[in-house]
């Protein structure tokens, strides 16, 4: 595709695929064609907002659409493989949501369809588009911090309770796709353990470890039961540490030249480092445009998307492994990678 606009069709109507629509919609390049939900009255609410994209309750409209270029997939995990793959068979590029399916099985099939389709296959992974995101993954390219040792984050809320999935399916892929997206490596481990308080068979609150063959751990708290919503991560290197704010401050990211420059239990001295602050300019660009632009280029161009499939399937790996560790009551599970010929 070169030159003419992207012709996008979006399945899914609810919490988040009417920001996607906004979002194709405002992107230059971009057209929103259609949009697919099961239920009259989101389509009627999204309708008034968007009066010229057209509605419908039957998605096999969308693939049926011989204009329609591309295919958002914005509904319940579950239903992520069939109709990712439904889209590829009518010829669509595709862009899935987080995450990119419920199991690692699941996530390599859609890849699979992707593949034998030759189209683009993306996931929502809106934060490895975050600008403050990117600018902690150049600090640490650039070895500001010097050798990674930890990352320890805090998701957290009060709601939005699923009934369907777990917090780790809800907030995890978010922790999980920055962490492989700034250490640029795959866990070797993973520990999992959490509780239900407010449904009996979905856990609301969630505490996971992932060990790296680096050296490097990264924690995680993930909670839809928290007096505060909290969106912070902290990145510990052996010179300098990171911090990524995502919450009301202005200031998203601050690196600390704190550290310890001596620790001699010989000599009895302690040497600390307690050096300046300093906060880097950040964008002020909305992520969730930043990933949809870079969808459409994706397609335009021919080009791998920063989350392509590949991405989509680690973050489920590592998902899918929580879960088990989740369920034996913390066990660490042992994560190996497939070869691929």
């Amino acid at each position: 595709m070169t030159g003419a606009e992207l012709k996008v069709g979006i399945i899914g109507a609810g919490y988040w695929g009417p920001n996607l629509v906004r979002n194709f919609y405002e992107a230059p390049g971009a057209d929103v064609v259609a949009v697919a939900d099961l239920d009259p009255e989101r389509l009627g609410a999204l309708h008034k907002r968007f009066p010229a994209v057209r509605t419908t309750t039957d998605h096999r409209e969308l693939l049926n659409d011989p204009k329609i270029d591309a295919i958002c997939v914005v509904t319940p995990i579950s239903t992520h493989r069939p109709l990712a793959e439904e889209a590829f068979a009518a010829g669509k590029h595709v862009f899935v949501e987080k995450p990119l399916a419920g199991t690692v099985a699941d996530a390599e099939a859609i890849v699979a369809a992707a593949r034998s389709a030759g189209r683009v296959l993306m996931v929502g992974h809106t934060f490895v588009y975050n600008p403050a995101v990117t600018t902690v993954r150049g600090i640490i390219e650039r070895g500001e911090l010097g050798k990674v040792q930890y990352v320890d984050s805090q998701r957290v809320n009060l709601g939005l309770h699923q009934f369907d999935f777990n917090v780790l399916w809800d907030l995890g892929p978010h922790d999980a796709s920055i962490v492989l997206y700034w250490l640029q490596e795959q866990p070797d481990w993973v520990q999992c353990v959490g509780a239900c308080y407010v449904q009996s068979d979905i856990e609301d609150v969630v505490f996971l470890t992932m060990g790296f063959p680096s050296g490097a751990i990264a924690h995680a708290h993930l909670s839809w039961l928290a007096p505060s919503k909290l969106r912070t991560m902290t990145v510990i290197g052996d010179k300098k540490m990171a911090v990524y704010d995502d919450g009301h401050s202005s200031e998203k990211v601050k690196i600390y030249d704190h550290g310890v420059d001596k620790l001699s239990a010989d000599e009895l001295r302690r040497s600390y480092r307690s050096g300046d602050i300093h906060s880097p300019r950040v964008p002020v660009t909305e992520a969730l445009q930043l990933e949809v632009r870079h969808f459409i280029e994706c397609v335009r161009d021919g080009t791998t998307p920063r989350s392509d499939g590949e991405a989509g399937v680690r973050v489920v790996r590592v998902l899918e492994a929580a879960n088990r560790s989740l369920k034996a009551q913390g066990a660490r599970i042992a994560l190996t990678e497939p070869v691929r010929s």
